[in-house]
């Protein structure tokens, strides 16, 4: 199907940025797809966890396989396996004021019902939804300003 790709620039330090990019509690609330992990109890995603995710996507109930490859030095890369494939990798480099964020997904499907749920995905993120995702997770590192 289609790679999509986002990038902003984020407040935080890389290893901050990690954290959200790892902590599944911080994940439901950037994510552009609401989804429920199953069966996992960690505090955060590491490389070599596999995690069973359960969500909603064109209307039908999905859970997927997600395969985490890599979760340090910067970078998140992970794959989930379902109904349809999605290849994620997420790059954090540190700037002079924070941080850099490059998200990338790539969709693909099989059959003919994964063939029509990689391109419900990819109508998703054609609308903008990888976008307001990685700006959803730059929001959570913005600094809260004090009133004096």
């Amino acid at each position: 199907m289609a790679c999509w790709t986002a990038h902003t620039h984020v407040a935080g330090a890389p290893d901050e940025v990690l954290n959200l990019l790892t902590e599944p509690e911080a994940i439901a609330r950037w994510s552009p797809i609401d989804f429920d992990i199953v069966d996992w109890a960690g505090d955060r995603l590491c490389a070599g966890d596999r995690v069973r995710v359960e969500g909603r996507l064109a209307g039908r109930a999905l859970a997927f396989d997600v395969d985490v490859a890599e979760a340090d030095e910067g970078a998140l890369k992970l794959t989930a396996d379902g109904p349809i494939r999605l290849d994620v990798a997420y790059r954090v480099r540190g700037t002079a004021a924070g941080s850099e964020l490059h998200a990338m997904v790539d969709v693909s499907g099989r059959g003919l019902m994964g063939r029509m749920l990689a391109q419900a995905t990819d109508a998703l993120l054609a609308s903008g939804a990888l976008r307001f995702a990685v700006d959803r997770l730059a929001g959570e590192m913005r600094p809260v300003l004090v009133a004096a």
